[in-house]
């Protein structure tokens, strides 16, 4: 392999799904600088589900989205800090708030078959003198050439670069290596990779997009975000390293902050375990987890089961509360008298 890949770090904005929207200034403050130590230019800040996020729905944050720009922009003057918008959940209006407190980048994600709802929003964030980066959620659950034109739609609405984002750890290396190709060819501008691990093979998944031109990758320190977790930032700096892909990064300063801040901070292991394999084979959103886990626990139903049913519905981002009238039906079914 040849070239130059550019990591972003989403340590402190997906992270915040694993760490149930409780990320505090201070954790963003430390981490942040210890990014910007390493030489980490790509920092990207706020709830998990973006500028206007915290909701009852999607789960309340702790500290506001400008709480959390602030506490990053006061760590690091050299890092470009990144704000993600959903349209529905982000308005424009906050992502003007969010550059006054000092975003120089905003990923816009849509599902992989609904860029038109963010072209707006990526013409807007032009205007604003912001690098404009299209990211397709869900990118297993549509064909290769579908996924290609919604690429191209960005493109012409200014999205500098296009993410694949495999919200749910569910893709293969052909997978990755189909869709990834099948954009080259329609687009000119970068693409990138957000990759989650449920299925383990988040680092190998970005190698593969590597080899098909991908030059933007997603890490998170720890592998810190929602199901089994992203492609953990420091392993995939030292594997970008040795393969003479990545220049400027000091991976020793990457190891010692996912091992003495991050995973200190964690409120569980990022492993795969049951249910975050489930999520991985089923292509369920890797955000149901938790949801599925606390609903499992309060009707006494299998949160694997309420994953696999989420999967058969084609279930997606802010369809959360889809998991309770799941576990509600379970519920009852259990109940059910035996021969009614």
């Amino acid at each position: 392999m040849t070239g130059y890949v550019t990591y972003l770090d989403t340590t402190l904005r997906d992270g915040s799904h694993a760490l149930d929207h409780e990320l505090s200034t201070e954790l963003v403050h430390t981490v942040t600088g210890d990014l910007a130590r390493a030489g980490v230019r790509y920092v990207e800040v706020g709830h998990g589900a973006g500028l206007g996020g915290s909701s009852l729905l999607m789960g309340k944050s702790s500290a506001s989205d400008i709480e959390l720009l602030d506490a990053a922009a006061a760590a690091g003057d050299d890092v470009v800090l990144t704000a993600l918008l959903v349209p529905g959940f982000g308005t424009l209006e906050e992502l003007q708030l969010a550059v006054e407190h000092g975003v120089r980048a905003v990923r816009v994600a849509t599902h992989a078959t609904e860029a038109d709802a963010g072209l707006q929003h990526l013409t807007a964030a032009r205007d604003y003198g912001l690098l404009a980066i299209g990211f397709l959620m869900m990118a297993h659950s549509a064909d290769p050439e579908s996924i290609a034109a919604q690429a191209a739609m960005m493109e012409d609405a200014g999205a500098q670069v296009i993410y694949l984002a495999d919200s749910a750890g569910n893709m293969l290396g052909d997978d990755v290596r189909a869709r990834v190709g099948a954009v080259r060819n329609r687009v000119g501008c970068e693409i990138g990779l957000h990759m989650h691990n449920n299925l383990g093979v988040a680092v190998s998944n970005s190698l593969a997009g590597v080899e098909e031109g991908v030059t933007w990758i997603d890490g998170s320190l720890g592998g810190l975000g929602a199901g089994a977790g992203n492609t953990p930032g420091e392993v995939l700096a030292v594997v970008l390293q040795r393969l003479g892909l990545q220049a400027g990064i000091d991976v020793d300063v990457l190891m010692d902050s996912a091992e003495q801040v991050v995973r200190p901070a964690m409120k569980h292991p990022q492993i795969i375990d049951r249910e975050s394999l489930v999520i991985g084979d089923a292509g369920v959103y890797s955000s149901f987890l938790g949801k599925a886990q606390k609903l499992g626990k309060e009707y006494g139903v299998s949160p694997r089961e309420l994953l696999i049913q989420a999967g058969r519905l084609n279930a997606v981002a802010g369809q959360e509360d889809l998991l309770e009238d799941l576990a509600i039906g379970l519920f009852r079914l259990r109940e059910q008298p035996a021969g009614s």
